[in-house]
């Protein structure tokens, strides 16, 4: 691991209102709310009048200036989810923060829930889950929900995120926390759970039930050109088993300099496209892609109802459709 990577922190412009000066573990409330002209009655227990689902915190804006709380003009349906994360982090531990793609994962996943029975009984897995927001929203309908990442930091996190939420989930749905290496075989060894050491290993029954997922989720996981190859590799060996699978996956493109093309880029997003052929994609040299590999499809997220308050989308978050072609193409 790069050293420079371990020493460099950097920060989610979703934590900008967090108090100032707080390095440690922050705790969150994201409220979650009907927008006009959705209806939910499936999730009527869940979603409850504004006042009892409001918490008067303490809020800070970018200078360290308190903000208060401006008295809504109409009415709203939601409810609240509360999830700690760090507000700063080192690039490899940046699954303890909140990132914007994770928001939008949510608000795609919140809107499947609340205007259709697509995601109801699914079993799911989701990758580089980090503080799990998405996966579990998606227990409110899921029949199991995996909520994977990489280091016991994260995964403990992780945790925490999924205790203080307990009361939100459906009440059938079961969630683990678990570690999932995309370096690393799939499926992994059985743990004999005879060590604490072990708490974050797959059982047997567990990798038995995750072979019967149908439905992946992933957010900000594009970010490093090895990382994206490690992903596309642990998809193959994901998706080429057990039942057909559909994976969800979120990015921010990040824009840097680069030194060839005299321009400001965006590299890791143009690795991302690299291992999908679009549904319309006729690009010259497709025959001479490896295979297997993946199509994708581009969804318009401006179609997608925003749930999550707080937070803007900005114009560089997507959300795409990914599926596994087995074969030749």
């Amino acid at each position: 691991m790069d050293d420079t990577e371990e020493q460099q922190q950097v920060m989610s412009e979703v934590h900008l209102g967090c108090p100032p000066g707080i390095s440690g573990p922050h705790i969150s409330r994201f409220t979650i709310s009907l927008p006009s002209g959705v209806e939910s009655s499936r999730f009527n227990e869940l979603f409850k009048d504004e006042e009892s689902c409001t918490e008067q915190d303490i809020s800070f804006d970018e200078d360290g200036d308190l903000v208060l709380p401006r008295r809504r003009q109409s009415s709203r349906r939601c409810f609240t989810m509360k999830i700690q994360h760090n507000i700063t982090s080192s690039i490899p531990s940046v699954g303890l923060q909140v990132w914007k793609a994770e928001l939008v994962l949510s608000d795609f996943v919140l809107h499947k829930l609340c205007t259709s029975t697509e995601f109801d009984g699914v079993v799911s897995l989701e990758l580089g889950a980090g503080t799990g927001l998405a996966g579990m929203l998606l227990a409110n309908a899921a029949k199991t929900v995996s909520l994977t990442d990489h280091g016991n930091k994260i995964l403990d996190n992780c945790v925490k995120s999924v205790e203080l939420n307990s009361g939100v989930f459906h009440c059938q749905a079961v969630i683990h926390v678990r570690e999932l290496d995309w370096t690393q075989p799939w499926p992994p060894k059985a743990s004999l759970g005879l060590s604490s050491q072990e708490r974050y290993l797959w059982s047997s029954s567990e990798l038995e039930e995750v072979q019967k997922a149908s439905l992946l989720l992933a957010a900000d996981v594009i970010y490093s050109d090895d990382l994206t190859d490690a992903l596309f590799s642990i998809l193959e060996r994901l998706m080429s088993q057990g039942l057909e699978k559909v994976l969800y996956l979120a990015l921010e493109k990040r824009y840097n300099f680069s030194l060839d093309d005299l321009d400001v880029v965006a590299n890791g997003y143009s690795h991302f496209r690299s291992y999908l052929r679009a549904d319309d994609d006729e690009r010259e040299g497709l025959e001479h892609r490896p295979v297997p590999c993946f199509s994708g499809r581009r969804i318009n997220i401006t179609e997608i109802p925003q749930y999550v308050g707080e937070y803007d989308r900005g114009e560089d978050v997507e959300l795409w459709q990914i599926r596994y072609i087995k074969g030749k193409l």
